[in-house]
């Protein structure tokens, strides 16, 4: 395998693995925003106000995987 074949599976790996942590605490956190909805609906706009930050805080991660993946596949 040459240089260029290496650099894209490091790009697919970083993108990879950078998407499942975000995925797996975002459905974590809805669920649980959803469930709190649920039992007091009256606290709905304040949970979903910080469901929606911290959703937004762990799609960073995502995030940057992407822009490492593009620095990678730039050097190529």
């Amino acid at each position: 395998m040459n240089g260029t074949g290496l650099t894209a599976l490091a790009a697919a790996l970083a993108i990879a693995l950078s998407t499942i942590g975000p995925a797996l605490g975002q459905g974590k956190a809805a669920a649980a925003a959803l469930d709190g909805m649920a039992r007091q609906p009256e606290m709905a706009g304040t949970l979903r106000t910080g469901m929606i930050l911290a959703l937004a805080l762990m799609e960073a991660l995502a995030i940057y995987g992407l822009l490492i993946a593009f620095m990678l596949v730039a050097k190529v």
